[in-house]
């Protein structure tokens, strides 16, 4: 019986960025260098391919500090913490390696710059996102102001006698973090932008992959996790810019084929904490339904490299 045919078009970049690569070889290197168990302070990133990897090679995932037997090594996610929690850890005299992301590690400094400028702060994100929780957590508790929105932006009440400095979560949707800070300058013209745009190079470079294979394909499909939020911002993109049928799934079993009624050209990405052979899986669920063809469509290279913290290495 013949295969229908079908086009795959492959976005590049996408997959792992090189902050989350760092963040899961900081756990398998901490692993090499401690020995089993070492704990893991909430999901290192955003998939369960990779958490359900790293619990087999002995990393134990638990949501807070007071979960930490004594004695044995932690590490903070890529997402980021509250001062709070280093200074617990410091306090129990634990072990711990910080795998925060260097790009929201920029984010914090850059908040605590504001701050210590007699700055109000103001922050656009997602409220509970880990990353939103870290960098609020960086300043005094009420010193940092959360727009989550355009419908925010235009109701928010902030000082207008004085300099207001802002910062963002790396992970947001670029078109849609544009539209929130026009909006705030044409109220707050004292709002201070960032020097370099806080939303990271990955984010950017993946929503823009998305939006060149979008109106070319019937269906797009975003390999991640429900709570990537840089993953659910490529669903959001692409439906935005010509393929409604967008969707997120986490792996190849996951998949209706019932849905591929009428697709003959599918559009694949995968979020920043998506490994590679979850692409793969998927591409190979479909190769055994259809005749496929595959086109890679790149929009630029990604040489981006974050060293690995001194301590893992002494």
């Amino acid at each position: 019986m013949n295969k229908p045919s079908m086009t795959i078009l492959l976005a590049g970049p996408r997959g792992f960025c090189a902050g989350v690569d760092r963040a899961i070889q900081i756990v398998e290197q901490a692993l090499e260098k401690f020995g089993k168990p070492v704990y893991v302070r909430h999901e290192i990133v955003h998939n369960k391919f990779v958490v359900e990897t790293l619990k087999d090679k002995g990393a134990i995932f638990v949501d807070e500090l007071d979960e930490v037997p004594d004695g044995v090594p932690v590490i903070f996610s890529a997402h980021g913490v509250p001062k709070t929690v280093p200074a617990e850890a410091e306090r129990r005299k634990l072990t711990y390696v910080d795998a925060t992301c260097p790009l929201v590690s920029k984010v914090h400094r850059a908040a605590e710059r504001h701050y210590n400028g007699d700055q109000p702060v103001v922050l656009i994100g997602h409220e509970g996102h880990p990353e939103v929780i870290g960098t609020m957590g960086q300043l005094p508790v009420g010193s940092v102001t959360l727009v989550e929105n355009q419908e925010q932006a235009r109701t928010v009440n902030l000082p207008t006698e004085m300099p207001l400095g802002l910062v963002t979560q790396t992970t947001l949707s670029v078109d849609d973090t544009e539209g929130v800070i026009a909006i705030l300058k044409e109220r707050y013209p004292n709002l201070e932008l960032p020097k370099k745009e806080d939303i990271c190079y990955a984010t950017t470079n993946r929503q823009t992959a998305v939006k060149v294979i979008a109106d070319k394909s019937d269906m797009i499909m975003v390999i991640g996790a429900p709570n990537s939020s840089n993953s659910r911002r490529l669903v959001e993109v692409a439906k935005l810019n010509g393929c409604p049928k967008s969707m997120l799934v986490q792996r190849a079993c996951d998949i209706n084929f019932a849905d591929f009624e009428g697709v003959t050209t599918l559009g694949i990405t995968a979020g920043a904490s998506a490994p590679e052979i979850l692409v793969e899986e998927v591409v190979n669920a479909c190769k055994e339904r259809f005749d496929v063809s595959i086109k890679f469509e790149t929009v630029t290279e990604e040489n981006v490299f974050f060293k690995l913290p001194a301590s893992l290495s002494e």
